[in-house]
């Protein structure tokens, strides 16, 4: 029985030492999870294989955190670990940026001043009432650059449960596109269309600053066009994509023609676009009231080529975002937030990796948009929500519409289209139509390719304070921030990225939480049980034993 039983324990000593070793060379990891969330999309893996330095990675999530901030460390270390196993050169710690109590004021101010903004939360425990600062953030280093990367994604109105969820299922995302960022080879172009009336640079600065990570920017002016067009045409065709925002001239024919042979030679567009002349500031100015008016952009048969059709209407939407009236004079001067119906606050069904996981977005008097029957696939990104009407031009618009509390069953034509993606082999606009302009080596029929139609410039204009452009996004009046930069990057990336990599937003992540209003009513109940019931079976079984013991011996 002993030589059996040592010759067993000697064969299992060998087993688990020949594991080991074998462990030592293979190197797999098994991810059993329904969602497969350690599982890397292939997008994401390509991001990694690229580094051939350390990669040091900084988490800013150690220390006293809340709750939910320890389920996201959890969860962008466990990411980590599976980019670390793709590529060793990953390297990464967790940084408690607030352990020095004694520079906490100096160290905040200097962590936001890097554009690392906290988070306030707040935290209730046992009846109590906390208020806890936070910096959800990562910093990637590689080579001498460094790459912010946000941990936490926030929407409107959204719950604890949500919130975690939201910032987990962007993680991969986020962290593959900071990697890019710091191996791009080659950067694609994009050209700012000019010569139309478009906005100013100082209100699409801030726009145009986050994408320099990712593109190289340059102008090109339309003006030309009538003196040398081929060199214009030539001009932008070493270009990728094109960004039209709020033109508010006519386009000659000459110039449709320019933008039509570009995109039907493949190039990528992304048009913003107002179909109604009428500025808040026009309003202001104008005593209270401006005249709306439809605008002539002189392409009309452009977009009805490629399938959608602006509409010179305004949106009128019960889900708006405000603005601020200001009262009284001088030092007694207060402004007061107040509902304006024709900034529509737009939400997104998440049902496409450019809207996926995005803020609510802001429009300003937004136009509708027609999709179209024809061979080109069609997607709307965004819409008025079901609780919007649209108003005919021209339309006296007026402050007065304050006073006058809105008639909810008049809002019966929502879920109107505000942005449309549109793609396929594009056929020119000017097929079997005598030319404009003349123009050598031109096409009539292109590649594949893609272009976004938004039916709102203003969703790329930032605000300015003191002669410098605020985040896209931000309003100063309200302090609150909306979803257009992340939607129009989105935009930007997902007509420019050949790899794929925005498409790692459709991936769906969730974390089962546990319910704080349940822990909290059946707290005694559940500490009564994971301290008592042990004691209680220690004590049935030693009872048990004693009388076993007694039975046995007095036999």
């Amino acid at each position: 029985m002993t030589r059996k039983f040592s010759i067993s324990l000697l064969v299992a000593i060998v087993v688990v030492i020949l594991i080991n070793v074998l462990g030592s060379f293979f190197n797999t990891r098994f991810d059993l999870t329904e969602d497969k969330r350690f599982t890397l999309s292939e997008p994401a893996i390509k991001t990694v294989k690229k580094f051939d330095a350390p990669v040091v990675i900084d988490i800013l999530l150690d220390g006293n955190i809340p709750p939910e901030f320890s389920r996201l460390k959890t969860e962008t270390l466990q990411l980590l670990a599976s980019f670390t196993s793709e590529n060793k050169n990953i390297e990464y710690n967790l940084v408690n940026p607030l352990e020095d109590e004694t520079q906490t004021q100096q160290t905040i101010t200097d962590l936001q001043r890097l554009g690392l903004t906290p988070a306030n939360i707040t935290v209730e425990e046992n009846g109590k009432v906390s208020q806890e600062l936070v910096f959800p953030w990562a910093m990637v280093n590689y080579k001498e650059q460094t790459v912010k990367v946000p941990l936490l994604k926030n929407k409107l109105g959204s719950t604890t449960e949500e919130r975690v969820n939201n910032s987990v299922q962007q993680l991969e995302y986020a962290f593959a596109d900071a990697f890019t960022k710091l191996t791009i080879d080659e950067k694609k172009r994009v050209a700012v269309i000019k010569g139309n009336g478009e906005l100013e640079d100082i209100y699409i600065a801030d726009f145009l600053t986050s994408i320099q990570e990712y593109y190289n920017i340059g102008a090109i002016t339309l003006d030309s066009v009538a003196e040398n067009p081929q060199r214009v045409l030539e001009q932008l065709k070493e270009f990728d994509l094109a960004l039209i925002a709020k033109p508010t001239e006519a386009f000659s024919d000459g110039e449709k023609y320019i933008m039509d042979q570009f995109i039907v030679n493949g190039g990528r567009s992304i048009w913003l676009m107002d179909k109604v002349a009428i500025e808040i500031d026009s309003i202001f100015k104008g005593g209270g009231s401006a005249l709306a008016m439809q605008r002539n952009l002189n392409l009309n048969d452009f977009f009805f080529k490629y399938g959608v059709r602006i509409n010179p209407v305004l949106v009128n939407d019960l889900y708006f975002t405000q603005i601020v009236l200001a009262s009284g004079e001088g030092n007694d001067s207060q402004y007061n937030p107040v509902p304006w119906y024709y900034n529509p606050m737009v939400f997104s069904r998440n049902d496409h990796p450019i809207n996926t996981n995005i803020e609510a977005v802001r429009y300003q008097f937004a136009n509708t948009m027609d999709v179209l029957e024809n061979d080109y696939k069609k997607t709307v990104l965004l819409r008025s929500s079901p609780l919007s009407k649209t108003e005919g031009t021209p339309k006296q618009i007026g402050l007065d519409i304050l006073n006058t509390p809105p008639d909810r069953e008049s809002y019966i034509d929502g879920n109107q289209p505000l942005a449309v993606l549109i793609e396929g082999a594009f056929n020119s606009t000017f097929k079997n139509r005598v030319k404009p302009i003349e123009l050598s080596n031109t096409l009539d029929q292109g590649p594949e390719n893609k272009m976004i139609v938004i039916s709102d410039g203003d969703v790329i204009k930032n605000q300015v304070r003191n002669g410098r452009p605020l985040d896209l996004g931000y309003d100063k009046w309200t302090n609150s921030t909306y979803g257009n930069k992340e939607f129009l990057v989105n935009c930007m990336n997902y007509l420019l990225d050949d790899n794929g990599l925005i498409n790692i937003r459709n991936k769906k992540v969730s974390i089962p939480l546990l319910d704080v209003e349940k822990i909290a009513a059946k707290k005694t109940k559940w500490q009564l049980i994971n301290v008592g019931l042990p004691v209680l079976l220690t004590f049935v079984i030693g009872i048990f034993f004693g009388i076993y013991r007694k039975r046995k011996f007095a036999a």
